[in-house]
């Protein structure tokens, strides 16, 4: 009998391991293949090498660019180089991006920038640069002032915290706090590995400002991009390995309330809205696997998806763009500027296209 009981545990046990190995390749589209999407007019950026890993745009067409990413688990075409702020006038029609200038002080040699955001002050019309930085594959929010005139950053602050441990992308909210989002690729042990692997939910969203730090939300596979409406009232964060943008409803106590989960079947990367439509963009990973585990013989595909009417019954959801690799790799963002779309990658290069 109590062998019987040892065979009937170790079989469900094996079972169970089955199951979630399975999961796992479902989540991270293991076996997936890219199905090419064209788009007539396109460019690459000039100058852009190793990542543009998210790229936010201001109301004049100016377009921040932050490359340069290292991490444990991502390739890095530039490993010894640290990692730049570009800006991309998208009214001039030029191609070749600007590395901006940083004040005195701030630690350029570790700089390492990951997601961004823009804060636009509406009293006086000052230009806030949200960043995620990881010197010593650490996270911290770097906050400047950008001016414009000197096309320079002018560093604010370092904000540090023990719930902002490895942070992936955020979304300003004001000149001193922000929204979150929690990820592992910078908090990756052997532990959080097997977590990822029998599907652990342990990531999520953190609300922070100087007097309240608090998570808010909680149950992602892993956290992504994140982005506000047009009219800030409602939070759209990624779910990269739930393959799903998710909704919420923006409170006055900075709490979220869900309001909606939408699937794309795909591994979407950083949310960016489209200022006049407010439909959501998405630069999306059709294989994570050859995302982190690069070949350059079977190199990483791009996507970038369309949602339309996203609080509609029916959201209307489009792949735009889709490629294998051949031009760009590892697609991480798509944001759009009067009919021109900029594509981003973790560690690739840049894309132009002309929608109009």
């Amino acid at each position: 009998m109590g062998n019987l009981l040892k065979i009937t545990l170790v079989g469900a046990l094996l079972a169970l391991l089955g199951e979630r190995i399975m999961n796992f390749c479902h989540r991270t589209k293991i076996f997936n293949e890219v199905e090419p999407v064209d788009l007539p007019n396109c460019q690459l950026l000039k100058g852009i090498e190793a990542g543009s890993e998210d790229i936010e745009i201001l109301p004049n067409g100016l377009a921040f660019i932050s490359t340069g990413l290292k991490s444990p688990i991502f390739k890095s075409f530039a490993p010894d180089e640290p990692g730049q702020i570009l800006l991309l006038d998208l009214k001039d029609g030029g191609l070749s991006p600007t590395s901006l200038r940083i004040s005195e002080g701030f630690d350029t040699d570790s700089f390492n920038p990951h997601g961004i955001s823009l804060y636009i002050n509406e009293e006086d019309g000052a230009v806030y640069l949200f960043v995620v930085n990881h010197p010593q594959l650490q996270s911290v929010i770097e906050i400047f002032r950008f001016v414009q005139e000197e096309y320079s950053l002018i560093h604010l602050k370092s904000v540090r915290h023990e719930l902002l441990n490895s942070v992936n992308d955020i979304v300003a909210l004001g000149p001193e706090s922000f929204y979150a989002t929690i990820d592992c690729y910078f908090d990756i042990t052997s532990m959080k590995v097997v977590e990822l692997l029998i599907g652990l939910r342990w990531t999520g969203v953190v609300y922070y400002s100087p007097g309240d730090v608090r998570k808010v939300v909680t149950g992602y596979y892993t956290g992504n991009g994140i982005a506000m409406s047009n009219d800030k009232k409602f939070i759209y964060a990624a779910d990269i390995m739930g393959h799903a943008i998710n909704v919420y409803g923006k409170n006055k106590d900075w709490s979220l309330t869900p309001i909606k989960v939408v699937d794309l079947d795909t591994l979407v990367d950083n949310l960016s809205v489209d200022p006049v439509t407010g439909d959501i963009w998405t630069g999306a990973h059709p294989n994570l696997f050859k995302v982190s585990m690069y070949n350059p013989e079977d190199p990483p595909g791009s996507e970038v998806y369309r949602v339309q009417n996203i609080h509609a019954d029916n959201p209307i959801i489009t792949k735009v763009y889709a490629n294998n690799g051949s031009v760009i790799q590892g697609s991480s963002c798509a944001s759009v500027y009067e009919g021109k779309l900029l594509v981003g990658t973790i560690y690739h290069r840049a894309l132009f296209c002309q929608l109009e």
